[in-house]
């Protein structure tokens, strides 16, 4: 059975390379009929944000990711969040010291090695306590000195490994630290963290981001030195900004809450995030989730860095806005509709659904329902619907007595009769249309026609704004 795990660090928002991996997770596992596990990495206790727990727990509920196993939902597994494991690690530490795997390291800050001492790689630490004999070991335990548990790199040799998406990657050992894996204060770092727990929750494919690559083959040797079987690796491609920088909170780009906050679907937002890096083989774009799991398949994950586009998610956002039931979307619109209007909102939702590319586009492109903005005479020209100055005041003159006797006042009988009218007076029906349109929203665009327009205001305030447009035209 497919297990697979999104585990984040509670140390602030959920970003987009967040919501990525998880959502990678979640359609492997769901593709495959597997277990998705959700599991708290808080090892790190000096960043982590007790906000930020909530913020993950939110994140996924927004995104409809639901996980199968995790700190809510015992699987048998737990527990599932990694600071009520501490006695787990320690474990498992002393278990590769006793293995020649690891070493307990005693030394402060000031006692390491100086640059000129270290190996060639720059990133490699050699320790010097990696060569304590056992016997000198215990002395300094016997002291009441709390070490680190350090892991051992072989001195020699490489350590390969396969990716689904880079392939066959081989490192030598010569390149990899000796990395801490139990802190002085008995907590895990994440690199030790991850192994053992992917170990103990039975996790099958371990996905996430490219820069781990590095890493994994420390992570493999503590497999090896444990006897453990290493998981599938999935490791994803960078998401950059368009303008090739990578995405950013403090460069001022949105995590996914943000991205709600400013008007986007969630289901939208997730639809775009996974189509960055993942390709379902043809130029199909827009998905539900369910159709995610049912195309989803990690062969198609490439390793070519993903940029992020608001454009492009902004227009998804609008095809799944106009994919929306019409009382969904009413439900999700009338919140950015101004109170005690006296309008009838469900009519509004009817008339901007298929407009709306935004949630939060919504007040400025409905304000003038409220309130007729200033606008001037020119609006009155259009050379596609044949209006000039001197038509949309002739026709205004007419329609004004005309649509003041009306006694059915709806969208249906507002069009027959101005048809009708246009008919009868040799008028082209954009020609009569334009200049009440105009009259009624004063914008040379706006949602919905002229009728429609009418029957959303009412009878009453249409008049008043054909009065003031043709007031316009006559001045």
């Amino acid at each position: 059975m497919f297990r697979t795990r999104f585990a984040p660090s509670p140390t602030g928002y959920m970003h987009i390379g967040n919501l990525r991996t998880a959502l990678y997770a979640y359609l492997l596992a769901k593709k495959h009929k597997g277990v998705f596990i959700l599991r708290i990495e808080d090892t790190d206790q000096s960043r982590n944000v007790p906000a930020a727990l909530a913020a993950i727990y939110n994140g996924l509920a927004l995104a409809g990711i639901t996980y199968d196993e995790g700190p809510d939902k015992d699987g048998g597994k737990g527990p599932y969040v990694q600071s009520q494991r501490l006695p787990i690690y320690k474990k498992y530490a002393e278990e590769l010291i006793a293995k020649g795997a690891a070493y307990y390291c005693f030394c402060q800050k000031e006692d390491k090695p100086e640059a000129e001492d270290q190996p060639a790689h720059p990133d490699v630490t050699r320790d010097p306590c990696r060569f304590l004999t056992e016997a000198e070991a215990r002395a300094r335990l016997s002291g009441g000195v709390i070490p680190v548990v350090r892991q051992r790199i072989p001195e020699g040799g490489s350590t390969s490994f396969d990716d689904h998406v880079y392939g066959r990657i081989t490192i030598d050992n010569s390149q990899l630290d000796d990395q801490v894996l139990l802190k002085s204060d008995g907590f895990p770092t994440y690199n030790f963290a991850n192994v053992v727990d992917d170990h103990l929750m039975e996790i099958t494919h371990v996905i996430r981001g490219q820069e781990y690559l590095s890493s994994t083959p420390k992570y493999n040797l503590l497999y090896q030195a444990f006897g453990w079987q290493i998981p599938e690796y999935i490791h994803l491609p960078l998401i950059l900004r368009e303008d090739g920088a990578k995405l950013s909170k403090r460069a001022g780009d949105p995590s996914f809450e943000d991205l709600v906050n400013m008007g986007y679907l969630p289901e939208a937002i997730v639809n775009y995030v996974a189509l960055l890096g993942w390709s379902p083989g043809n130029d199909r774009e827009f998905f539900t989730m369910q159709d995610l799991i049912e195309a989803f398949d990690m062969d198609r994950i490439g390793k070519s860095s993903a940029a992020f586009s608001m454009d492009k998610l902004t227009w998804l956002n609008g095809e799944h806005i106009r994919a929306m039931d019409p009382a969904a979307f009413h439900q999700a619109a009338r919140k950015y509709y101004p109170k005690d209007s006296g309008l009838d909102e469900e009519k509004i939702s009817r008339l901007i659904q298929i407009r709306v590319e935004k949630l939060t586009d919504i007040p400025g492109m409905i304000r003038f329902l409220s309130e007729l903005p200033e606008y001037g005479p020119e609006l009155f020209e259009n050379q596609k619907s044949k209006a000039t100055l001197a038509s949309s005041a002739e026709v205004l003159r007419a329609v004004i007595p005309l649509l003041q006797k009306l006694e059915k006042w709806d969208n249906e009988s507002l069009f027959a009769a101005l048809k009708d009218f246009a008919a009868a007076n040799g008028y082209k029906t954009g020609t009569v249309m334009w200049p009440i349109r105009t009259s009624l929203s004063g914008l040379p665009a706006s949602p919905g026609g002229a009728t429609e327009l009418a029957d959303l205001l009412g009878k009453e305030e249409t008049l008043r704004r054909l009065v003031i447009g043709l007031q316009k035209l006559e001045s």
